[in-house]
């Protein structure tokens, strides 16, 4: 009886040995929980605002072709010349020089000519000391105008580099800066290339006189893009009589492109590629979350223009719990509006 026992308890162990047991756990499907808002086309007054740093219309760097020792600059840094105005004389040696050299070939010049009403000179011969005449008279006017250097336009000192008998050499002696009127680039987004035209009238604003408008006009549009940073530039005129504005402010103007129908966004929306400056979006695609590529366009306070061939009217953005998706995760809309 032992002996019967043993073997149907091993037999027994080896049936519950021989059985398979299989344990299947199901993982339940992440859900999140979000805000939506139905996207519909909204009409706005279309503008762009721009900031740059003013120029003078003109800046001259007083800077003689002429070498040699500096023997009087006529102002100071700040002081206002106007146009005509002796600037700089530099050493008046070649100058003097080259003057009484002219005098003797003209006096030359008018005796051959005289030779030559007799028939005592020949053509050659007065052809000869004319063109030495000519030369020398252009070398002179250039010597003058390097020597007794003039303001060309009405201006002010803007920097000062030598004093009276240093020798001149490298650097400009001055900087005239014209302030009646003033000059600024501005790169725009190639975007609104079509709407920039020359002579167009733009306001301007600085945050030193927060409370006054200036005018300014558009004088070229630069026909080519950057590539890089896909601007063009735009050339603007400020007119500054009142010298109010110096070369080297800031300023911003806000310009107006008209009216359009577009799809705005809580600026909050918008998600940012982490390392990068693409935006993106998540729109309910049937329960789901799809993230979208989307361009900026103009902002309005807390809400900004979203573009994108799959942003259109009637869409539903996700506007609460966009944080925490990823594309093709199942969502539950807790509100829409």
């Amino acid at each position: 009886m032992k002996r019967v026992f043993i073997y149907s308890l091993a037999a027994l162990m080896l049936i519950g040995c021989g059985k398979k047991t299989t344990t299947t756990t199901v993982e339940e499907e992440r859900v999140e929980q979000v805000r939506t808002t139905v996207l519909h086309y909204q009409e706005i007054q279309r503008e762009i605002s721009l900031s740059t740093n003013l120029q003078g219309y003109l800046t001259l760097n007083v800077a003689p072709s002429v070498t040699g020792k500096i023997e009087h600059i006529y102002c100071e840094v700040g002081d206002r010349k106007s146009k005509g105005q002796d600037l700089v004389r530099m050493d008046q040696t070649q100058y003097k020089t080259t003057k009484i050299t002219l005098g003797n070939l003209e006096v030359e010049k008018n005796r051959i000519e005289n030779l030559l009403r007799t028939g005592s000179a020949t053509q050659q011969q007065y052809d000869q000391i004319l063109t030495q005449y000519n030369s020398t008279k252009e070398q002179l006017e250039f010597l003058q105008a390097n020597t007794y250097v003039k303001a060309p336009f009405s201006g002010v000192i803007s920097a000062k580099n030598y004093e009276d008998g240093e020798l001149y050499g490298g650097q400009p002696i001055l900087v005239l800066t014209q302030l009646d009127k003033l000059k600024a680039l501005v790169a725009v987004p190639e975007t609104y290339f079509p709407r920039f035209k020359e002579g167009m009238k733009l306001q301007l604003t600085s945050e030193i006189y927060p409370e006054k408008v200036f005018t300014a006009t558009v004088e070229v549009v630069y026909p080519t893009i950057d590539a890089s940073t896909h601007t063009f530039q735009v050339k603007i005129v400020v007119p500054n009589g009142q010298h109010l504005l110096r070369p080297g402010m800031y300023v911003t103007t806000t310009i107006g492109l008209g009216k359009a129908k577009v799809l705005v966004a809580p600026y909050q929306a918008v998600e940012k590629l982490v390392g990068a400056n693409d935006r993106y979006v998540f729109i309910n695609d049937n329960g789901r979350a799809k993230r979208v590529a989307v361009e900026l366009g103009q902002r309005f306070d807390q809400n900004i223009e979203i573009i994108a061939p799959e942003i259109v009217e009637g869409v539903e953005l996700v506007t609460v719990g966009q944080h925490k998706l990823v594309d093709g995760v199942k969502i539950n809309v807790v509100e829409s509006r």
